[in-house]
């Protein structure tokens, strides 16, 4: 076994700035994430020659893979930091910030085109809950809560967003993420009342049809989202609207 864990960090100062590299190692501990060790970097950012450099920056928070803050490229794939095991990576480990949304330093990137996109497909229910709890709330058949709970999982992560051969800061397409938020909403019962809102919003420029079916997305999702199955869904969907809007109904 190793007696250190080494990494090759891609460093941005600033937004814009140029890019470069620098190498780490620090001591090896069973059980190390990514996370962990970027903490133990922090305690000592001296670098393998010898340079004593500002600590490396990234974004984290829960540490148990349910948040979605920590997300960066680990030996070139997209996925959170918290759940990259040191120990069943290959070394030296390169950690990059994800490469489809703006650095804002290091490995902290800016995912506001998200949750801008998502605005835009209004992927929240207006009023929920509203009914009286004692006569029971809507029905939902146990096949349609299956599809909603996994589409649920979503933690808004950008993983699926880097992987996207479609999606980046020069493209209008608003990504596979905010997609399957609106089959989730239009799903819901209270949801569905706005399902014709949102689909003219991923019917026009940047929408549904600029999807390509690489199917990078539910490759590299870390809750397993259903991203595949529910863009056909919404392939039906938005078709179904348009027949509408034509003929009326």
């Amino acid at each position: 076994m190793a007696d250190t864990i080494r990494f090759k960090i891609r460093r941005q100062d600033r937004p814009g700035a140029a890019p470069y590299w620098q190498e780490f190692a620090i001591a090896y501990r069973p059980e190390h994430n990514v996370v962990s060790a970027l903490m133990a970097i922090r305690e000592n950012p001296v670098t393998v020659g010898g340079e004593r450099v500002a600590p490396p920056v990234w974004e984290s928070n829960c540490m148990e893979s349910v948040c979605g803050s920590c997300s960066m490229r680990v030996n070139g794939r997209a996925r959170q930091a918290c759940s990259a095991l040191v120990d069943t990576l290959e070394q030296p480990i390169v950690l990059e910030p994800l490469s489809k949304f703006p650095v804002v330093r290091d490995l902290l990137v800016d995912r506001g085109v998200m949750f801008d996109s998502l605005r835009r497909v209004k992927a929240w229910i207006e009023i929920d809950g509203s009914w009286d709890i004692h006569t029971g709330g809507p029905r939902i058949s146990p096949q349609e809560w299956d599809l909603n709970y996994a589409l649920s999982r979503c933690m808004t992560c950008g993983c699926c967003m880097d992987a996207c051969p479609q999606f980046g800061t020069d493209k209008a397409f608003i990504g596979p993420a905010p997609l399957a938020q609106v089959l989730l909403m239009n799903g819901h019962p209270t949801g569905k009342y706005l399902r014709a809102e949102r689909l003219h919003a991923i019917m026009g420029e940047g929408g549904l049809t600029d999807c390509g079916s690489a199917q990078n997305c539910v490759r590299v999702c870390p809750k397993d989202v259903p991203l595949t199955t529910a863009l056909a869904k919404l392939g039906r969907q938005t078709t179904a609207q348009l027949f509408k809007d034509i003929f009326g109904g």
